[in-house]
C-alpha cells in the first residue's frame, strides 16, 4: 500500500495531479503541496514536521508520576526574583523543573511526590523573606499582601514626618543663610537634632530598608542586579556620608535623602502591588469559590457523611443543599433546581434543571436540594479552571527576552556611570559633599524597574481582561505573536458551524420507510449524521442484526433485508438502481450545503436522507473581522468540496480544503506554517493534533482535556465572536507594551544626563523614579477591552464576586 508524500498516512486510493509530484490521501494535502511548490523550497517529510514541533515546545515536560504544585509566592520584588525563586526550588531533591512569575507572583513546581510534597516545597521557596503557598490561601493572601503594603506605606509617611520637620526647623534654614553657623553646633541643638536625626534615620533604614536591602541581596546572588541594588547603594551612601560627615565636623548631612528615598520607594511599590493584583483578581474569586467537600449519600440508609472532594468516586450520590456550589460535575438523580452557572459559564440567569440534567462542579443552586451522581471524570469544571489560571506560563518571551538581557546590563552600567560622575565631580574641584550627591542622584534616578515591568504587566492586564471576557490565555506568548500572524486556519465542524446534525429532507417514494431503515441501522454507530437521523425517526421494534461498517458506508439486517447507509458516491450505478430523482436530490443537497446520505435495499437506492450541520449566525462577521490585506483565512473541512461553497464564497477566505481526513489536518497545517506565523482555531473534537502543531492556537467553546492541553488559548463560552476579540486584544496589548518600553527607555535616555549635570537632586530622582514606575503600571493597568459593553473597574469585580460566591458548604 502507498503512502501520502506529505502526511506518509497509507493510502488506497491515492490522489495525483500532473502539476506536481507524489501520491496524496486527500485533496488538502494536494492543496498544501501547491502551496509550498509555489513558494520556497521546504522540507516537508514528516520527520522534519515533528522534530520543529518538539523543538518549539515550551510547556514545562512532566515526566511519568510526577505531580505539579501551584504556589502563590508573597515577597517578589522583581524580576530577579523569578529566577532566584526557580534555583530554590530545583536545589531541592525530587524537583524536576519549576518556573516562577513576578507578573502573577505565581510559582509551578513539577516534582516527585515519592521524594517530596507540595508542603515541603512552600517551605524551601519560604526562605530569604519569601512564602509561599497554595490555591487554597490565596484570596487572603491577596488582601493580607494589599493590607500589609498598606500599613508600610502610612508607617513610611509617619516616619519621615519627624525627619522632614528637623530638617525644615534646623538645618534648611542654614541652607538659606538664616541662622548663623554656630547656631547648629551648640551642644543644646546638637542634642536636639542631630542625635534625634541619627537614631531616627537608622531605625527606619533597618525597618523600610529591610525589602530593598532584601532584593538588593537576592538579585546579586543570583548574578542579576536590579533596581533594589541602586536603592540600596543611594541610601547607605546617602546615610554612611552624613554620618561621617557629622563626626568629623561637616555641615551638609543628607539623613532626609537616605529616608524620603526610602520613604518614596515604599510608597511606590505599595502603588504598584495594589494595582497589579488588581489584575489577578478573577484567579483568587474562582480559587476561593472551590469546594472542598461534599455530602455523599449512603445507598441503603440514606444518611450523609462529609467527605474530602478528592474520595469521591464514580457514582456517588451528592447531596446539595440550596446556596450552596455543585462539588464535581455529574447529573441529576433526584430533585430540581435553578442553578447558577454565571461564574463558569457567564450564561447570566440560572438555569432550570432536573432529573437526567448534567450539572458543572462550581455552580451554585439557587433553590431546593437535588442529589447529583459523580460523572466518571469525578472532577469539577471549576477546579479545571483555577488550575488553568495557575497554570505558570514563561514571562520572558519575545520582547520580554530581550529586556531581561538588556536590564543584565542596564544596572553594573548605572552603578559604573554614578561612579564617573562623582569621580568627575571631584576631579573638576568640587566638594566630595557634592560629588557623593551628584552620584547618589545618578543613582536614584536611573528606573530599571520601569523596563523590567514594561511587558510583564501589560501581559498580566491583557490577561485580567481576556479573563473577564471568558477567554484564558494559557501561553502568554499568544498576546506578543498574534498580531503577526500570517495564515488564520479554521477548522469548520464546530466551529464555523454548530457542529449539531439536524434532520433536513427525506426523499423516495416512501419517504417514512426510508427514514425507519436508515434510523434502524444508524443506531449501532457513533457518527454525528446517524446521531442526527436516529434523533429524528420515531421508535421501531424491527430487528437489526450482523452491523457491518466499511469505507464510507455501513449496513444491517432489518427484519431480513440487508440495508446499507452510505455516502452517495458508494453506490455504483452498474451495481444498483438509482432512480433519476436521487439523482437530482443529491446533487440539490450539495448546492445547498447539506449532508446526503444515501439509504438502499435490494439492490437499489430507496431514498435520501438530508442532514444539515447549521453555519454559526455570526461565522461570515467573524471571519471578516480578523480579514487583513497581509493574512490569509483558510477552512479545514472533511466535507466533500461540493458541500462548502458557503464559505468558499465569502470574500475574506482564500482557501478551503475539502475532504481532509482528521490525521491529515496537523500536517497540513505545518505546511502552511511555511507561509509565515499560522494561527489554528477549533473546538478541539478531532483537530487537537492541528490546535498543537500550529504556531499559535485558539480553542473555541471546548470541553476536551485534549484541546485545552494543545491550545494557547481557550474560549470558555460558545462564541465564536470572542476569537476577533482576542485579535483585538493582542493588538492593544502589543501597543501598551510598545507605549511602556518607549516611556521607560526615553525616560532614562533623559534623567541620567541631567543627573550627572547636578540638576536633579537626590530628592527629586527619588520622586521622579518613582513617578517613572507608576506611569508603566497605570498605562498597564488601564483596561485594553470592554466587559459586556463597558469597561470594569475593581469594584465591579468585586461586586461580581460578592453576587456569586455564597458558603461552599454548611452542614
Amino acid at each position: 500500500m502507498s503512502t501520502c508524500t506529505l502526511c506518509d498516512l497509507p493510502i488506497e486510493d491515492p490522489i495525483t495531479d500532473d502539476d506536481i509530484a507524489g501520491e496524496f490521501c486527500c485533496r488538502g494535502c494536494l492543496e498544501v503541496a501547491h502551496l509550498v511548490d509555489n513558494g520556497e523550497d521546504v522540507d516537508l517529510s514528516v520527520a522534519a514536521v515533528r522534530d520543529r514541533v518538539e523543538a518549539e515546545d515550551s510547556r514545562l515536560d512532566v515526566p511519568e508520576g510526577a505531580e505539579t504544585a501551584y504556589l502563590s509566592i508573597d515577597g517578589m520584588h522583581c524580576q530577579t526574583c523569578e529566577g532566584f525563586i526557580e534555583l530554590l526550588a530545583e536545589e531541592e531533591e525530587g524537583v524536576h523543573e519549576a518556573r516562577a512569575s513576578y507578573a502573577t507572583e505565581m510559582a509551578q513546581v513539577v516534582y516527585d511526590p515519592d521524594c517530596i510534597n507540595r508542603n515541603a516545597i512552600a517551605a524551601a521557596l519560604s526562605r530569604l523573606g519569601y512564602r509561599a503557598h497554595g490555591p487554597d490561601e490565596e484570596n487572603d493572601s491577596l488582601r493580607s499582601r494589599v493590607e500589609f503594603g498598606k500599613y508600610r506605606s502610612v508607617l513610611a509617611a509617619v516616619l519621615m514626618m519627624p525627619v522632614l520637620i528637623l530638617y525644615v526647623l534646623f538645618i534648611y534654614p542654614v541652607y538659606l543663610g538664616i541662622y548663623p553657623e554656630s547656631f547648629l553646633y551648640g551642644s543644646t541643638v546638637e542634642a536636639m537634632v542631630f542625635w534625634p536625626l541619627i537614631v531616627w534615620s537608622t531605625l527606619i533604614l533597618i525597618g523600610l530598608g529591610y525589602p530593598v536591602f532584601r532584593g538588593a541581596y537576592v538579585s546579586l546572588k543570583v548574578g542579576r542586579p536590579n533596581m533594589d541594588v541602586l536603592i540600596a547603594i543611594a541610601v547607605l551612601a546617602a546615610y554612611l556620608y552624613s554620618l561621617v560627615a557629622y563626626f568629623t565636623g561637616g555641615r551638609d548631612p543628607y539623613f532626609d535623602v537616605a529616608v524620603m528615598v526610602l520613604a518614596i520607594v515604599t510608597i511606590g511599590n505599595h502603588l504598584e502591588s495594589r494595582i497589579k493584583h488588581a489584575a489577578l483578581g478573577n484567579r483568587a474569586d474562582l480559587t476561593d469559590s472551590r469546594v472542598d467537600k461534599a455530602r455523599r449519600l449512603d445507598d441503603d440508609s440514606e444518611a450523609t457523611e462529609t467527605i474530602e472532594i478528592a474520595k469521591c468516586e464514580p457514582g456517588d450520590r451528592l447531596l446539595v443543599k440550596p446556596g450552596e456550589r455543585v462539588p464535581v460535575d455529574g447529573h441529576i438523580v433526584d430533585g430540581t433546581a435553578a442553578i447558577d452557572e454565571a461564574l463558569i459559564t457567564g450564561e447570566s440567569l440560572p438555569q432550570r434543571k432536573s432529573e437526567g440534567d448534567s450539572v458543572l462542579g462550581g455552580s451554585i443552586l439557587t433553590d431546593n436540594a437535588i442529589v447529583v451522581e459523580v460523572g466518571p471524570e469525578k472532577t469539577s469544571t471549576m477546579d479545571r479552571l483555577v488550575e488553568l489560571l495557575w497554570n505558570v506560563k514563561s514571562s520572558a518571551t519575545g520582547v520580554q527576552h530581550i529586556v531581561n538581557r538588556f536590564a543584565v546590563l542596564f544596572v553594573p552600567f548605572v552603578l559604573g556611570l554614578a561612579a564617573l560622575t562623582a569621580t568627575g565631580w571631584f576631579v573638576l574641584g568640587n566638594d566630595p559633599n557634592t560629588a557623593i550627591m551628584a552620584g547618589v542622584s545618578v543613582l536614584v534616578v536611573s528606573c530599571p524597574c520601569s523596563l523590567g515591568i514594561a511587558t510583564p504587566l501589560a501581559l498580566a492586564a491583557a490577561t485580567r481582561d481576556a479573563t473577564d471576557n471568558r477567554t484564558l490565555i494559557l501561553n502568554e506568548t499568544v498576546l506578543e505573536r498574534l498580531d503577526d500572524s500570517s495564515v488564520i486556519v479554521f477548522d469548520k465542524t464546530g466551529t464555523l458551524t454548530t457542529g449539531e446534525m439536524e434532520l433536513v429532507d427525506v426523499v423516495g417514494d416512501d419517504p417514512d420507510e426510508v427514514l425507519a431503515m436508515a434510523a434502524a441501522v444508524e443506531r449501532r454507530s457513533s457518527h454525528p449524521i446517524a446521531a442526527a437521523i436516529d434523533d429524528a425517526a420515531p421508535p421501531t421494534t424491527r430487528s437489526v442484526s450482523d452491523f457491518k461498517s466499511a469505507d464510507r458506508t455501513v449496513s444491517a439486517l432489518v427484519d431480513d433485508t440487508r440495508v446499507v447507509i452510505g455516502h452517495p458516491d458508494s453506490f455504483d450505478a452498474d451495481a444498483w438502481t438509482i432512480p433519476t430523482e436521487i439523482e437530482a436530490a443529491v446533487t440539490h443537497a450539495y448546492e445547498s450545503g447539506t449532508h446526503p446520505t444515501a439509504v438502499a435495499w435490494e439492490g437499489a437506492v430507496r431514498g435520501i436522507v438530508t442532514v444539515q450541520d447549521t453555519p454559526r449566525e455570526n461565522w461570515d462577521h467573524v471571519v471578516s473581522e480578523i480579514t487583513d490585506a497581509n493574512r490569509d483565512i483558510v477552512v479545514l473541512t472533511g466535507d466533500d468540496e461540493r458541500m462548502t461553497e458557503t464559505f468558499a464564497n465569502h470574500p475574506g477566505v482564500d482557501h478551503v480544503f475539502a475532504g481532509v481526513r482528521p490525521e491529515s489536518k496537523e500536517v497540513i497545517v505545518q505546511g502552511l506554517r511555511e507561509r509565515g506565523t499560522t494561527t489554528m482555531v477549533g473546538d478541539g473534537t478531532n483537530d487537537a493534533p492541528a490546535l498543537a502543531s500550529a504556531d499559535l492556537g485558539i480553542a473555541v467553546s471546548s470541553g476536551t482535556d485534549l484541546a485545552i492541553e494543545a491550545a494557547d488559548a481557550v474560549v470558555l463560552d460558545d462564541r465564536l465572536d470572542a476569537v476577533p476579540e482576542v485579535f483585538e486584544l493582542a493588538s492593544v496589548t502589543r501597543s501598551r507594551i510598545k507605549q511602556n518600553l518607549i516611556w521607560a527607555a526615553g525616560y532614562n535616555a533623559i534623567v541620567l544626563p541631567l543627573a550627572m549635570s547636578g540638576v536633579i537632586t537626590p530628592l527629586i530622582a527619588a520622586v521622579m523614579m518613582a513617578i517613572s514606575s507608576l506611569i508603566v503600571v497605570f498605562n498597564s493597568k488601564r483596561r485594553l477591552i470592554p466587559v459586556n459593553g463597558d469597561y470594569l473597574g475593581e469594584s465591579d469585580s468585586s461586586e461580581r464576586t460578592e453576587r456569586t460566591s455564597p458558603p461552599a458548604h454548611s452542614d
